[in-house]
């Protein structure tokens, strides 16, 4: 779609042909596209069709409601952040009192108008001249168009006087895929951390993988989970974070590192925002699988916070490498997805599958850390039969290949 068609589809023409494409059926496609190209440009159609398409996809980011009435791009919407994520980050910056902020990088803009919905004024930056269009187009199909500026240009170049905040979402994904590298990103890591300390608060959104010894020390680094999937890692500028003697990073498991790390880093989990902050804890003990076996959420085991599950849980590692928490009592933690352990035994394809056969296990979910087995793979040898369910986690204990059989807490079957 380019910027002539999507000015189009704004017109009254355009919008009565959205109109009627509420709810359409994707399959349907071929034949209700043949049926209004009869009366509109075909030019018209292809770009009404698309754009129903993206807004049903949108729906499990933005919800029905803003979908329906959004507009997007491909990648725009790909690399757009969930709403959720985007109202708890403008819930921060309201708590931190700023006025005005510029969102640079801003997409189509989800950001923008969570933090318009939180009170803010919005400067919204992006490069793309499409985009750009896009962004003012959802701003006035929401009701904020007199809480947010567009502007369209390069986002080094901005001029961000008068905003107290800044905002940026760079590019990490290029001609092949995803950008590993933050100074890879556009703009690099490098000149975001640079502008974010010239001005009194800032939020930096990095891909979750970004290495620790990346983090500058004088930010936050917060990583983010929605519904248990990791979205995105934050680096925070003028939250009160500043360097402390005692700052590490971590390993995969939350033991010690020699590297000096941020002076705070957080694990944030949504919807119920749970907050697990890191607290400087030795390296949790390791011992025996015991009767119940707890999965550190993924923002936690990003942020290296396993110790601080472990502690919580008055629990130890099954593995110094392997971010599993095992315990001898239930409890409950909102970081972590507890089980109920059956059975511990080293990997054996025969033994596995004749145990799992022998309990009439039709249903396994299959998890893994710290093992080459593919479980896709494992499931088809397995050949499943029967009328219960269990969970299969492939792991190390000790160092050496073992399979877990549980159920989660609360769920556990009578078979």
């Amino acid at each position: 779609m380019d910027r002539e068609s999507f000015a189009a589809l704004l017109g009254d023409e355009g919008q009565a042909l959205l109109g009627s494409l509420e709810g359409y059926e994707p399959e349907r496609e071929l034949a209700v596209a043949t049926r209004l190209r009869r009366t509109h440009a075909p030019e018209l159609v292809s770009a009404a069709m698309a754009q129903a398409r993206l807004r049903q996809r949108a729906a499990a980011k933005f919800g029905e409601a803003d979908a329906a009435r959004m507009y997007f791009t491909p990648d725009g919407l790909e690399q757009s952040t969930r709403a959720g994520v985007a109202a708890y980050r403008a819930e921060r910056f309201s708590a931190l009192g700023v006025p005005r902020l510029a969102d640079l990088c801003c997409g189509v803009g989800g950001d923008a108008m969570a933090l318009a919905r939180a009170g803010i004024r919005v400067l919204a930056v992006d490069s793309d001249p499409l985009t750009c269009d896009v962004v003012r187009a959802n701003a006035a199909a929401l009701g904020l168009g007199d809480r947010i500026e567009v502007r369209c240009g390069e986002v080094r170049d901005a001029d961000v006087s008068g905003c107290d905040a800044l905002f940026v979402d760079p590019a990490r994904r290029g001609g092949r895929g995803r950008i590993f590298d933050p100074e890879a990103y556009s703009p690099p890591l490098s000149w975001a951390v640079e502008a974010a300390r010239r001005v009194s608060y800032s939020a930096l959104k990095v891909a979750p993988g970004i290495p620790h010894e990346a983090v500058p020390v004088d930010a936050e680094a917060e990583w983010i989970s929605d519904s248990g999937d990791v979205k995105e890692a934050v680096l925070w500028f003028g939250t009160g974070s500043g360097p402390a003697e005692d700052a590490v990073t971590r390993t995969a498991v939350g033991t010690a590192a020699d590297t000096a790390g941020s002076s705070l880093v957080r694990a944030t989990l949504l919807p119920g925002r749970h907050s697990l902050s890191s607290r400087g804890l030795p390296d949790p003990p390791v011992g025996p699988v015991g009767r119940y076996l707890y999965e550190p959420d993924g923002a936690v085991v990003r942020a290296h916070l396993v110790a601080e599950v472990a502690e919580e849980l008055g629990g130890r590692l099954v593995d110094p490498t392997i971010a599993y928490v095992t315990c001898d009592e239930a409890h409950f933690s909102p970081y972590a997805t507890g089980y109920e352990i059956t059975d511990v035994m080293p990997f054996q394809l025969k033994r596995l599958r004749a145990l799992l056969r022998e309990r009439g296990v039709g249903v396994a979910a299959v998890k893994k850390r710290g093992s080459a087995v593919d479980p896709a793979e494992l499931r088809k040898k397995l050949r499943l039969e029967g009328p219960h369910e269990c969970t299969v986690f492939l792991t190390r204990v000790a160092g050496a290949p073992t399979v877990l059989l549980g159920q989660p807490l609360g769920a556990r079957a009578d078979a």
